[in-house]
């Protein structure tokens, strides 16, 4: 199988976010996950910057969609409470179902091309589904 310049620049061009996405996985995660109360922090700060993204592009305007960010952040928040009130053996599989419910709101994002940029949300996408993985299977 053959892969030409011009086929391997599109890829690159159409995946870029993808590809940053995984070297930013590794850096962040290279010394494993020990410490869950940063990554359970980091749950509805996603929210909030999924707030701030829509408010710039006027995306959340009163009604239907501010609502369902509003939610979201409320349940991810609640999430990361759930997890910072747990014990570490139950904390951690709730952290990662946590990220990857996350990943699953970034993939709704990308498909509807709403509230933040198609890029962010592949970008934000692998992170968590890549972190959630981290959160479970790296050293602890």
């Amino acid at each position: 199988m053959r892969i030409s310049l011009a086929s391997a620049t599109t890829t690159l061009r159409h995946r870029w976010p993808t590809l940053l996405a995984i070297l930013a996985s590794v850096l962040f995660f290279a010394d494993g996950t020990s410490e869950l109360t940063p990554f359970a922090a980091l749950l509805p700060i996603m929210a909030i910057i999924y707030l701030i993204f829509g408010a710039a592009r006027r995306d959340l305007t009163p009604g239907r969609e501010l609502t369902l960010q509003l939610t979201a952040l409320v349940a991810f928040a609640g999430i990361a409470a759930l997890v910072l009130a747990l014990a570490e053996p139950l904390a951690r599989p709730v952290l990662a179902a946590g990220w990857l419910a996350h990943g699953i709101w970034d993939l709704i994002h990308h498909r509807r091309n709403r509230v933040v940029p198609r890029a962010w949300s592949e970008w934000c996408g692998v992170v968590d589904v890549l972190g959630a993985a981290a959160i479970l299977l790296l050293p602890h």
